[in-house]
């Protein structure tokens, strides 16, 4: 990877990066990896200690060969991003995915519970659900099995309502493609993913004329590229709804993005000197089907 891939983002893109598929993040892992994308380990055990305080990892053993194994939340939260990663990349496979069935969660608390209504609707923000009004959200996927999860944990399920309808109308509109426009800032996350495509562009160019020469990309040279353009590719992901390929503008750059990915990333794991895959990012690896 070259210099422009270097990394410039939080170190918890790179610790959750490493969790295996039971939620476990082994320090002895950890720490080399991080050395590799010139993260150094006082960063790594300050965002660890914020992630036992948020109460998604806890610590077993000490030092650098210590476990951080995921709570209930944060098992919640990795299981969430391998749903969405298959999901967004199953829709990209078949370019088709909506039933044309409009999924709605209304909610009312009373006034002491702030803080737990707080919670539910972030929690119904990053499962990609959009507002109609004060207490009722609106989804074009299929997400009542996870809001039912996110109510569990929040302690609100008696106050939801789940349902669904195939006849949607806010404000006078019933279009589906204008209802997606209208309830989701689908310019703006496209937007998000043309700036990641201009960004690493010619990674796939570059790993190529890496192959042709018959060189191998050492851990120190791969990690950080893969860390960057991993994290590069969250901050578009993290926002985005993933909407059926149906309500979306074709081509949808969401789409590049990920293909751009995908490429890039099996092409550097061909290169690698190692001949063992790197745990950074295992799960995205699992997620997309690139497990060998």
């Amino acid at each position: 990877m070259t210099s422009a891939t270097e990394p410039t983002v939080p170190t918890r893109t790179l610790v959750l990066g490493m969790a295996h598929e039971d939620g476990v993040i082994v320090g002895a892992e950890l720490y080399p990896v991080a050395e590799a994308c010139r993260l150094s380990a006082e960063q790594v055990r300050s965002c660890l200690r914020r992630l036992i305080s948020e109460g998604l990892l806890e610590r077993e053993g000490r030092g650098a060969t210590a476990m951080y194994r995921s709570t209930a939340a944060g098992l919640a939260a990795l299981r969430l991003t391998m749903a969405r990663t298959r999901l967004a990349y199953r829709h990209d496979a078949t370019g088709k995915g909506w039933d044309r069935k409009w999924r709605l969660v209304a909610f009312a608390m009373p006034e002491e519970m702030r803080n737990s209504r707080d919670a539910f609707r972030e929690a119904l923000r990053r499962l990609g659900g959009a507002p109609i009004q004060n207490g009722l959200y609106v989804s074009a996927l299929d997400w009542h099995s996870p809001v039912r999860g996110a109510a569990e944990r929040i302690g609100v399920s008696e106050y939801v309502t789940l349902f669904s309808s195939d006849d949607l109308q806010v404000g006078g509109e019933s279009d589906p493609r204008i209802l997606a426009r209208k309830l989701w800032p689908i310019d703006q996350i496209g937007a998000g993913y043309e700036v990641f495509i201009a960004r690493f562009s010619t990674v796939v160019d570059d790993l190529t004329a890496i192959r042709q020469r018959r060189e191998r990309l050492s851990d120190a040279r791969f990690l950080p590229g893969a860390f960057a353009m991993a994290s590069a590719l969250n901050e578009a992901f993290n926002d985005d709804p993933l909407l059926p390929p149906e309500l979306l503008p074709r081509p949808w750059p969401g789409r590049s993005a990920r293909d751009l990915v995908i490429r890039s990333r099996r092409l550097a794991l061909s290169l690698l000197q190692s001949h063992q895959r790197p745990t950074l990012f295992r799960l995205f690896d699992e997620a997309t089907g690139d497990v060998s």
